[in-house]
């Protein structure tokens, strides 16, 4: 019998005898383990850590000896939720000297926490007197060890912890990042991932397999009948799924990596649900400790479908009604599980840890669902019966609001409503100024999925088409096949309206897996254009597949990050190369590049030689242009999209390319703004592209405006202003009734 059978086995005889002690408990663990002390560490309430039982330290310590969380080595366990393996824990920086215990002859220590449903309950122990690293194995057997504690520990008083500390009474706000805009006002509904009890030990570890493949099987069917009962016509909000998106999950589900390691645990001597338990929490572990979002991600889609297989397991899903107006808030939640909860009714979404590029807010988008994510601290202040609020538009969760401000939020919501309702007559209608100046309103879209919004809004076409997401999204780039037949129903969707494709944007925070960033700032590293032209197969592959979903049709081709004019030259050299080898040619082939990096702001005589179009990406423009990283929070509102320099930038590059009788349109977040899209109109940009949700409030704000009257305003403000321009603009809007909340 091997050692961590041995040891479980110990310990399912001395449950089997009746309540087993935590003193009992620690003798064996020590002996199994060969270890010359054993402790366990219970967590009273006031975040203390008290000494509960322990076999090799001074006795007479426990229940004397305790801890606040976030002292010593012990408290650093419970607080961070991570093993500490220590070679010569004393001389650690976080070390706490308790003299009672006894502890100087021994140097190494492997602290374990016990965690129920995140929370951490206690934290296990392990120390010897030779200093060393503690291998592999043994930090695997105290897992499991912790494991067995989750039940034993409430019976010895301990009690969950709770970071935050804060009476569920006092209302909280939390900002984090919009996944996808709008308003929820209503209950909360926590998915802190709770199931019943689980059975841990296992009699028969071939038995338990076949119990482990019989479930893949019913969750694999579980999966294609949730996918196939999707509608895939009518309003792009029932529109749940896209080909994309599930094929990626399917694909993730199907992948032997994940199911092979809970193999290797079941092989301990554990049941099939533990072993995915212990797995589902390696996955949670794994993603603390991986700073990109993209591949955080990726994982959160593996440890959505253990979570998923522990319930074909056991049998505990979720059931009942859902409250009217239900938001979701979950640590990570996949994309099977937002498509389960979006069926039952759920009014918004706000999730701990999630990115705009993963697969939840991918899905999040294509179901209109109010969503934001980056909620840190969120689930450790949320109390049974809380109400929140999620504006999406701000990225705010107010959670226990009063309820004058949850009030004036519903009316809000009301009249929101009412208003887009009332908008829909425009969806037809030309973009045009109260004093005649026309307009072109554009998508920036990613997915099949979402040519829906072309009709819905009107818009005059796709200024930005991602390329990049449907493959991350499918988590490989696809070949040329694939890739053409997805551009063609792109362009079959469109007819005469134009399209504008974005080459290959991968890097930064969009990643594909083999393709991870060791760089310090990968933003400004191999990204984008770098990579295509360094790996020109993968960018011919792709000019293949739009020339021949093109055939004889119109093509417009942009690529992103041009740092050079040389640079440019060499991708357009690859496109004209391919549209040599394929047979029909385009109608007309229009190369364009995005303007992103300032160093192109001095190269635009030579630039506008060659393209044909110039697209302003305000998002990455802005970055450079202040040396601030967009997604550092601190660092949001720190820099002004409407400021003399930018201002003065846009406005060189209007009249320069007008000048060469080159269009200039803006494809960032700034054309999605209100007051940023006036201030660019002003400017002379007269194509904007943004979300399909702007589409018609913008229509109608541009409607009610004379274009040259503000035009006079913004040079006046821009000639007089010491500071911001924002507010005098905004003032100005607002008196006159153009912009209103």
């Amino acid at each position: 019998m091997t050692a961590p059978r041995r040891l479980l086995a110990r310990l399912r005889d001395l449950r089997a005898h009746g309540a087993a002690p935590l003193s009992a408990l620690v003798r064996v663990v020590s002996a199994e383990l060969v270890s010359e002390v054993c402790s366990v560490y219970v967590q009273r309430p006031g975040d203390i850590l008290e000494l509960a039982a322990t076999e090799g330290l001074n006795p007479n310590a426990v229940g004397r000896t305790r801890l606040r969380i976030g002292e010593g080595i012990v408290g650093l366990c419970a607080a961070t939720g991570t093993v500490m393996n220590l070679p010569d824990a004393q001389n650690h920086p976080a070390f706490a000297y308790r003299p009672e215990t006894g502890e100087e002859p021994f140097a190494s220590m492997l602290a374990v926490p016990v965690r129920r449903a995140g929370r951490v309950l206690g934290v296990l122990v392990v120390q010897n007197r030779t200093p060393r690293h503690f291998t592999a194995d043994e930090v695997d057997e105290l897992e499991t060890v912790a494991m067995l504690l989750v039940d034993l520990l409430p019976e010895s008083g301990a009690t969950e912890g709770s970071p935050e500390g804060l009476a569920g009474t006092v209302p909280r706000l939390f900002t984090g990042t919009a996944l996808m805009g709008g308003l929820a006002v209503g209950p909360v509904l926590l998915l802190r991932g709770n199931r019943a009890p689980i059975r841990l030990l296992a009699d028969d570890p071939r038995a338990e397999q076949r119990r482990l493949e019989e479930a893949v099987d019913r969750m694999q069917r579980g999966l294609d009948d949730l996918f196939a009962g999707i509608p895939h016509s009518g309003r792009p909000a029932d529109v749940t799924a896209s080909r994309e998106v599930l094929d990626a999950y399917r694909l993730v589900a199907a992948d032997a990596g994940w199911l092979r390691r809970v193999s290797e645990v079941i092989r301990g001597g554990v049941t099939a649900e533990a072993a995915v338990q212990r797995v589902a929490t390696e996955l949670h572990d794994r993603m603390r400790r991986i700073g990109d979002a993209y591949l955080r991600e990726r994982l959160a889609d593996i440890e959505d479908l253990a979570n998923r297989l522990l319930t074909t397991l056991i049998g505990d899903g979720p059931t009942g009604p859902v409250p009217e107006d239900a938001i979701l808030a979950a640590r990570r939640i996949g994309p099977a599980e937002l498509l389960d909860w979006h069926a039952r009714g759920i009014a918004g979404v706000a999730i701990e840890e999630a990115s705009p590029a993963g697969h939840a807010a991918i899905l999040a988008r294509a179901l209109a669902i109010p969503a934001i994510g980056g909620l840190r601290g969120m689930l450790d202040s949320i109390e049974p019966g809380d109400d929140a609020i999620v504006d999406a538009d701000e990225a705010h969760l107010i959670l226990r609001p009063e309820h004058e401000v949850r009030e004036a939020y519903r009316r809000v919501k009301e009249t929101r409503g009412a208003k887009y309702a009332g908008l829909a007559s425009l969806r037809d209608k030309p973009v045009v100024t109260a004093d005649g100046v026309g307009l072109k309103l554009m998508l920036n879209i990613g997915l099949a999925l979402e040519l829906p919004q072309l009709e819905r809004t009107g818009a005059d076409g796709i200024g930005l088409f991602r390329t990049e997401i449907a493959m991350m999204a499918r988590g490989l780039i696809t070949d040329v096949a694939e890739q053409a037949s997805l551009y063609a129903r792109v362009l079959d969707q469109c007819g005469d309206r134009p399209v504008l494709f974005r080459t290959l944007d991968l890097g930064a925070d969009k990643l594909l897996p083999g393709t991870v960033s060791e760089e310090e700032n990968p933003a400004m590293g191999w990204r984008s254009l770098r990579v295509g032209l360094d790996r020109p197969a993968v960018l011919r592959r792709q000019l293949r597949g739009l020339l021949l979903a093109a055939g004889d049709r119109d093509l417009s081709v942009m690529f992103p990050m041009v740092a050079t004019v040389a640079e440019f030259k060499a991708a357009k050299a690859l496109l004209i190369a391919e549209a040599k080898r394929v047979r029909p040619t385009p109608g007309r082939l229009r190369v364009g590049s995005m303007l992103e990096i300032p160093a192109l702001l001095w190269q635009l005589p030579e630039l506008l030689k060659e393209t044909d179009f110039i697209s302003i990406g305000t998002n990455d423009l802005a970055q450079f242009l202040y040396a601030a990283d967009r997604g550092t929070p601190s660092l949001y509102d720190r820099y002004d999209f409407l400021s003399q320099p930018m201002l003065d930038i846009l406005e060189q590059v209007v009249a320069t390319a007008h000048a060469a009788g080159v269009p200039v349109s803006v494809c960032g977040e700034a054309a999605a703004r209100p007051l940023e899209a006036l201030v660019l109109a002003a400017l002379g940009v007269t194509s904007l592209s943004m979300p399909a949700s702007a589409i018609l409030p913008m229509k109608s704000m541009f409607a009610g405006v004379e274009l040259a009257a503000f035009r006079s305003v913004l040079a006046a403000v821009r000639r007089g202003a010491t500071g911001r321009l924002r507010e005098p603009l905004a003032t100005w809007t607002r008196e006159r009734g153009i912009l209103t909340p």
